[in-house]
């Protein structure tokens, strides 16, 4: 009697869990189906709440029903998402885990039900084989291969798209191609990468520090030096083959008033801009003498050794200063002061300064600007600690610096200029500048004039082609970037688009504009990469621009005209009151668009997560890329940290082909009537509530993410891709990285779903490509060729950085990155630059 009693519990209790378990479908379900979502949840509800009272009361019938709920549930999710893998997953894994419970003897055998039991045994042994069948293809992948080779490009890549041994700007070059001739490491051998040096450079994430705390540092390479910027705007020089400290310098930036750092929205230094004199004034011998003429000038140049006698530079740059004056400076002798300087880094700082120091010892240079500093706040008129100053390095010309500037989003209608600015190289004097909200007046400003305030700015890194004296800008918007009915038709003309300007005067070539009237902050966030493309027409002068939106457009650099067909697709109407959207919004025909949102999209880890997805998803506005902010909240996906951000792409100018880490993150934006937020009210970081002061509305914004934290729409977030140029097609394309780093309690668990990256790519000549931005902190190579993953080093924070390549005096080809952590991304935060190369 007392076995009996024994018995009856286990039962009873799973009985209990399953009642439990079927009302939350059933209530939730219910729910989903009055905002016109699927019944699947309400009716799977009903009928494990039966199957739970039927297993309390020990009645066989409760295997037949479940089976049927198992086989139903299969069935649905077949029709819903087919072999999906991770579509699967949430569900069909736990319903197929509690036949798999029942089936067991403490709960099988009280019931006495062979066929039930037989029934419910087909349906686990389906439900395992569909599962196995997922396996065997991934619908998120596109295989294929790359070209090795090019016979039909021209003969000679242009070397001013090619970085080689040295690795002297932001991008590799001012092209921005994120590409070196180095082949030494390839994909034979990339396996054998082993780290080789690390350091710290001590600047850490403090207490105080702002939400969006970075360290998106590029070094540079020249001069035997490895040069890098830490996330509070110190310099310092490294030894490229070991890592040790040549120099440091800390700018000791100011709070600008605040008690601290903790109310600004960023904290992040990409870079810095390196300039030789030197450098150009062999170029000039070699373009007005030519290679094989031997006058004073070009023997001048060879006999004198420049590192050991500074005052040869002098007499070079006298002699070749430049003649053409091509980008507005006119030559002159230099001054005692430029020879104390002839190798210069351009180190932008989180108070709004330029300085210039001397490469080889770390010194200001005192003859630029103010003993060594430029106050890039002249002009700017006022604004909040931390909202104006260039989180990108400037891009460095013959003549001319060139910088624009970060300008806080969504604080208030009254910010700074997006102003561009030109400085003399030399001399720190302003020589002319672009400010979008009066674009014919390049002209310094006298002293109390202010650049028109809240103009769209260039946040990410400059693009110069200097042969053809072209500058290139990737506009960012006027803030608030969610509602834009006050904005000017200057803002409407220059926002989120590519603006050519002329090297020597300011003055607008072209502009090409890709999202009309944005309403979703869908800045041009990345450097322009020029290369030149061979197409049916010969080759063109090309610029690709990518996008946040995820089309990669390619133009003309020259006449701003497309190369890749760009067509203009309808796009949602109904904005609020008093603003408005425009009725087609710009689509390259060459882009890495998701496929828009559906129901069947959401996602989850269990039904239950992924069922309260889907009650968002139905609750949300929705009408596909470009949906308007509204009151009850718009979903925006691509979301705000777009398909590419600041990271860009990486092209091999000589295979023509692109290599690029994607992002897949919805977000959503809801816009908030002014008198109901609060005096006080406000997050400090890009997500959460933004104010908006001055305009109607405040906006929340954040990713549109489930109960357990996780995004709500399937994987892949994130992938890596290759891509045919001359073709304008994706060759490839795969999951990109693990939950490593996103597992509750910290386990340490890597499924491969993919996950986003921020940062930015490298390939190489050795047909082998880094990316180091994933959320599970690697370092990871790649086969351009293919896209098979080849390498993988586990970084000790987070890798939102863009790695490098070089080869040290040892002859090896080295690759850097850095690892520092991102504050909003939710990465390791830590303070590290680590070197790679191959074993000795």
């Amino acid at each position: 009697m007392e076995d009996r009693k024994r018995a009856k519990w286990p039962a009873i209790l799973l009985g209990l869990l399953l009642i439990i378990a079927g009302l939350a479908l059933a209530i939730g379900g219910g729910k989903l189906l009055s905002l016109g979502g699927s019944a699947y949840y309400l009716i799977a509800g009903i009928a494990i709440i039966t199957s739970g009272v039927l297993l309390a009361l020990r009645k066989g019938a409760a295997l037949w029903l479940y089976a049927l709920v198992l086989f139903a549930t299969l069935g649905w999710a077949l029709w819903e998402v087919g072999l999906d893998w991770w579509q699967l997953v949430p569900r069909v894994a736990i319903p197929c885990l509690i036949g798999i419970v029942l089936l067991l003897p403490w709960w099988r055998k009280p019931l006495n039900s062979r066929g039930g039991s037989v029934v419910l045994g087909l349906a686990v042994i389906a439900s395992i084989g569909v599962a196995l069948a997922s396996q065997l293809d991934d619908p998120d992948t596109v295989e294929g291969t790359l070209d090795t080779q090019r016979s039909d490009h021209q003969e000679t890549v242009n070397p001013a798209q090619v970085a080689g041994d040295d690795w002297p700007a932001y991008g590799g070059t001012n092209a921005g191609t994120h590409y070196s001739s180095l082949d030494q490491i390839t994909p034979d051998n990339i396996g054998e990468l082993e780290e080789v040096w690390r350091i710290q450079t001590g600047d850490e994430a403090g207490p105080n520090a702002p939400p969006e705390i970075t360290n998106q540092n590029t070094p540079l390479k020249v001069n035997d030096s490895l040069y890098i910027c830490t996330s509070h705007s110190r310099a310092m020089s490294l030894d490229p083959e070991t890592g040790e400290t040549n120099w440091s310098f800390d700018p000791e930036i100011s709070t600008m008033g605040a008690d601290d750092f903790s109310g600004w929205a960023h904290m992040t230094c990409r870079g810095l801009a390196y300039y030789d004199a030197g450098s150009y004034a062999d170029s000039n011998n070699t373009r007005e003498t030519g290679a094989n003429k031997t006058d004073g000038t070009r023997q001048t140049a060879e006999l004198f050794d420049r590192d050991a006698f500074d005052i040869d530079l002098a007499f070079l740059l006298f002699m070749n200063p430049g003649s053409d004056a091509g980008d507005g400076v006119a030559p002159r002798m230099p001054s005692a002061a430029d020879v104390m300087c002839p190798r210069r880094l351009y180190l932008p700082t989180a108070d709004a300064r330029l300085i210039a120091l001397n490469a080889d010892t770390g010194e200001r240079c005192a003859a630029f600007g103010n003993d060594g500093d430029v106050d890039l706040t002249r002009n700017i008129g006022d604004f909040d600690p931390g909202g104006y100053y260039s989180t990108s390095p400037p891009t460095v010309t013959e003549n001319l610096i060139i910088l624009g500037g970060h300008v806080t989003d969504n604080s208030s209608t009254d910010e700074p200029s997006g102003v561009i600015r030109a400085f003399d190289v030399h001399t720190g004097e302003l020589v002319w500048n672009w400010d979008s909200g009066n674009p014919h007046h390049t002209e310094p400003l006298d002293a109390g004039e202010t650049y028109t305030r809240n103009s769209p700015n260039v946040w990410a890194p400059i693009s110069v082609d200097e042969d053809l004296g072209m500058v290139y800008l990737p506009m960012g918007n006027a803030t608030p970037d969610q509602y834009g009915a006050n904005r000017s038709a200057n803002d409407e003309t220059y926002s989120a688009g590519l603006v050519a300007l002329d090297l020597k005067s300011g003055q607008v070539e072209w502009v090409y504009q890709f999202v009309h009237h944005d309403l979703w902050d869908m800045d041009t966030p990345a450097q322009p990469v020029l290369i030149d493309l061979a197409t049916e027409n010969g080759t063109q002068p090309a610029v690709v621009q990518p996008t946040k939106q995820g089309s990669l457009y390619v133009l003309n650099r020259e006449t701003g005209e497309p190369i890749v067909p760009i067509e203009e697709v309808p796009a949602p109407l109904g904005a609020v009151e008093g603003d408005w959207t425009a009725e087609t919004q710009p689509r390259s025909e060459l882009n890495l668009l998701p496929e828009p949102l559906t129901e069947s999209d959401m996602w989850g880890a269990t039904p239950f997560d992924q069922m309260m997805c889907r009650i968002q998803f139905n609750s949300l506005r929705y009408d596909g890329q470009y949906t308007p902010p509204s009151l009850e909240g718009s979903i925006v996906y691509p979301g705000n940290v777009g398909v590419m951000n600041w990271g860009g792409v990486a092209v091999d100018p000589e295979r023509q082909a692109l290599f690029t880490g994607a992002k897949y993150l919805a977000f959503v934006s809801t816009l908030v009537p002014r008198e109901e937020v609060e005096e006080g009210q406000g997050s400090a970081s890009e997500q959460g509530l933004q104010v908006n002061a001055g305009a109607p509305y405040a906006v929340k914004l954040g990713p549109l993410l489930s109960v357990l934290g996780l995004p709500c729409q399937a994987p892949s977030w994130g992938d890596v891709a290759g891509i045919d140029l001359q073709e304008a097609e994706i060759a490839w394309k795969h999951r990109n990285g693990t939950t490593r780093d996103s597992m509750p309690f910290d386990l340490p668990i890597g499924f491969e779903v993919g996950v986003p990256a921020l940062g930015g790519p490298l390939t190489t000549g050795g047909g082998v490509s880094f990316l180091s931005g994933t959320l599970d902190q690697y370092l990871r190579g790649y086969d351009i060729t293919t896209g098979e993953e080849l390498f993988k080093a586990r970084l000790p924070a987070g890798g939102q950085a863009t790695p490098m390549t070089y080869t040290g005096e040892d002859g090896r080809q080295y690759v850097v990155v850095t690892a520092g952590g991102h504050g909003t991304f939710g990465t390791q935060m830590g303070d590290y630059v680590i070197g790679y190369a191959l074993p000795e």
